[in-house]
């Protein structure tokens, strides 16, 4: 059912780790945990367990622009199955907030991308429709969606040889509030002459043409706008309704009533506790948004009444994603819990996945308690982390350090003694709370996870290459030490991280390098997306041959180039220098054959001596790994990156594959001539880079091609760059360039905002 795909075999320890966990997951074990170390091939592992078990997949990632580049790389080994991409339609979101202490309210703010609305569409298509679904997806997965019954009976599924009559079609679209005319036809029309209809949905970019035969549904074709040029063919296509999420009239007049029923309510509420502005403003408000309902039915924040539109009960959850998963399962491979979620980076992953609950329900109280909303917004809500945990049967973790969290599930679920160390964090991936008992022992992350069976490792990388070699040297002189290392890197073209502890720490080693001949600059969170992202690709290429940084060169960094990695204040206990943090950052120096990591450091802190003993120990057993199989490890080889533009477009025009194998509409993918005339529009190029110059002065900002006799005379003013830039924005989201999108955010808020 899931076909892998690829030139490459299992190697190294690889196999052995597949082993164990698809058998641990066909024993019915709720939890598993896969400790693989950087470069060992977490993302083929996973493939191989996905393969083996046939069972449809979720795997969480814990940003967009990762998701992506892991739904590339699972695309590629799957073919010819479903691989799905499912994050947050919002390029740009300001929730709706109350700041009590200001008295300061802020509207929602958003700016929704088409382009992933699409894939979010094609995503539950996929999953009602076929039994070979990988979706990878973000915490969006937990938030709220229509039940996956509901999105099959207000959805249109057509596919080429459907015995249909082309009438019958008309007046199912008709159902789903589609307007028919029989002239010019716009978004949200359709259109019937003879044997063929015009469908345009609101959502697409060009209408889809189908023709009729003799046999029913000869040709699903898309079509240009305009010239009705057929750009394209596919097998099936899923035709949403108008508007998109349907209710029934009998449903929505209850929904109207109990808003009323609500609202009285909580009027008097406010009226008994003489909080009289607050009972008027609630009262105004939500009259005009049942005004607006009942008139055109919606209004701006109707999200906040879903619990009403579902019929839930009050603090019930929401539909999710996962309930698409288990449908599916139930349907196609016989139980609703017979699929899988794998949770990648899980250390950061599941967090982000705790505590999103916390605070959407921190931002609605102030809401809820100034009159701005209704006690009904609390439950258009994300998951709860026990109810995330409650509906996954089965999941993986997947890690190079797994987190606390992780650790204690797996030894609950699998009947063990949680480990003292592991009694302060909250049971099922809950939260970690203070430890306030100071007889409780502190264990390095090793020890701890000897205490735990099942954790399955997977330590030897396929490409031989080794972790890197540590050395600790004193504080004493550790600049003058670090110029004298950083020549040797230089003098063999290889790239160099440098971590420190502070902002100005930060800024001030890197510009004492830069003013001794070393090309070097400075990376922290005050440094915007567009320079981080430029900064970097000017190391890989050598434009700089040092970064330092703080807390930015650590989870998807990789950066083969790099050979040296020198941590200043090593043994300084803390956050970013306990043992998964300094894991994370030695791991930056194991993709290059001549890694070394320099601990600067008066005394051995347990958390270095934790790390260097991993790190050590991975060594040796890779080392004689190499010895007994003949491998020379290579530093791997990676494709240089292009300042200011990304090698290829990562936009999907069509996402999934139609149940026999072919295409499924979706959308239409830009012209290459579009694209490129975006590219040559907008440049991030650094320029030349040099020494005597800041490399921050060297990262050009936008640049736009001259159009008009005032661009011309360069006076341009500053509405009109940022109305191009907010053009350009727009653009690079729709082709799921998230990073570049954020990078022109970036910069129209400093126009903004000159002074910050």
């Amino acid at each position: 059912m899931f076909n892998l795909d690829s030139e490459y075999d299992t190697a190294g320890d690889q196999e052995q780790a597949i082993e164990k966990l698809v058998e641990q997951i066909e024993s019915s074990q709720e939890r598993c945990i896969l400790m693989g170390v950087t470069g060992s091939g977490k993302t083929f592992a996973m493939a191989n367990i996905i393969e083996r078990l046939g069972i449809p997949t979720l795997i969480l990632s814990h940003n967009k622009t990762l998701a992506r580049q892991l739904w590339q790389e699972i695309s590629e080994l799957f073919p010819s199955n479903a691989v799905e991409y499912f994050v947050s339609y919002y390029d740009y979101y300001q929730p709706e907030a109350y700041i009590p202490g200001r008295d300061l309210y802020i509207d929602k703010e958003l700016q929704m991308n088409e382009r992933i609305e699409q894939e979010r569409f094609s995503t539950v298509a996929s999953l009602v429709s076929r039994p070979d679904v990988i979706t990878i997806g973000t915490v969006s997965s937990i938030y709220g969606l229509n039940p996956p019954e509901v999105f099959q009976q207000n959805h249109l599924r057509l596919e080429v040889g459907q015995k249909s009559d082309p009438q019958e079609i008309v007046r199912e679209l008709v159902g789903l509030h589609y307007r028919r005319v029989s002239g010019e036809i716009a978004r949200g029309d359709i259109r019937l002459r003879g044997e063929v209809l015009d469908i345009w949905m609101p959502s697409r970019d060009d209408p889809i043409r189908v023709r009729f035969g003799w046999q029913g549904i000869e040709k699903i074709q898309v079509c240009e706008a305009i010239s009705w040029e057929v750009l394209d063919e596919f097998e099936e296509a899923w035709i949403h309704p108008r508007e998109f999420y349907m209710t029934s009239e009998e449903s929505f007049n209850l929904a109207i009533e109990d808003i009323e029923h609500e609202l009285e309510d909580r009027v008097g509420w406010f009226q008994k506790k003489g909080m009289e502005i607050e009972a008027y403003r609630l009262e105004g408000r939500t009259k005009f948004d049942l005004e607006m309902l009942t008139e055109i039915g919606s209004c701006k924040g109707v999200e906040n009444y879903s619990r009403h539109f579902d019929r839930r009960a009050k603090g019930e959850r929401s539909f999710c994603l996962l309930d698409f998963f288990s449908s599916n399962a139930e349907r196609f491979h016989g139980g609703p819990d017979r699929y899988l979620v794998i949770m990648d980076e899980s250390h950061v992953t599941l967090p982000q996945v705790g505590g999103m609950y916390g605070g959407d329900f921190s931002r609605k109280k102030n809401l809820v308690d100034h009159g701005f909303r209704l006690p009904s917004a609390y439950d258009n809500r994300p998951l709860r982390i026990d109810e995330f945990q409650d509906l996954v049967p089965r999941m993986l973790y997947v890690s190079a350090t797994p987190g606390e969290r992780e650790l204690r599930h797996l030894a609950e679920v699998t009947s063990q003694e949680v480990p003292k160390e592991l009694l302060h964090v909250g049971g099922r991936g809950g939260s970690v709370k203070p430890d306030f008992d100071k007889k409780v022992t502190t264990s390095t992350m090793e020890q701890t996870i000897s205490k735990i069976d099942g954790v399955v490792r997977m330590e030897i990388r396929p490409t031989g290459l080794l972790d890197p070699e540590i050395v600790v040297k004193p504080t004493k002189g550790q600049v003058q030490d670090l110029m004298s290392e950083i020549n040797k890197r230089v003098g063999r073209d290889e790239r160099v991280l440098v971590t420190v502890m502070t902002i100005k720490f930060a800024e001030e080693v890197a510009e004492y390098l830069e003013k001794n001949g070393i090309k070097a600059h400075y990376l922290h969170s005050e440094i915007d997306t567009l320079q981080r992202t430029e900064i970097i690709k000017a190391l890989r290429l050598g434009h700089i041959d040092v970064i330092v940084g703080i807390n930015l060169l650590r989870e998807g960094l990789d950066i083969p180039e790099v050979s040296l990695v020198a941590i200043f204040d090593a043994d300084k206990q803390g956050f970013l220098r306990n043992e998964r943090s300094l894991l994370q950052t030695i791991g930056r120096a194991s993709r290059n054959e001549n890694g070394v990591v320099i601990l600067y450091a008066d005394t051995i802190s347990p958390s270095m001596e934790a790390a260097m003993s991993q790190t050590i120990s991975r060594r040796k057993r890779q080392d004689s790994y190499n010895q007994i199989h003949g491998i020379v490890p290579k530093t791997i080889q990676k494709a240089l990156p292009t300042m200011g533009e990304e090698e290829s477009s990562i936009l999907a025009g069509t996402a999934g594959k139609g149940a026999k194998g072919g295409k499924r509409f979706v959308g239409k993918t830009r012209s290459k001539k579009g694209v490129s005339g975006l590219a040559q529009k907008f440049s991030l190029g650094a320029g030349m880079w040099n020494t005597s110059d800041s490399v921050l002065d060297n990262v050009s900002q936008p640049n736009f091609e001259v159009e008009t006799e005032t661009e011309q005379s360069g006076s341009m003013n500053e509405d009109q760059l940022i109305s191009k830039l907010e053009r350009e924005m727009r653009a690079a989201a729709e082709r799921l360039d998230f990073e570049k999108a954020a990078q022109i955010r970036d910069r129209i808020m400093q126009l903004h905002n000159p002074t910050n």
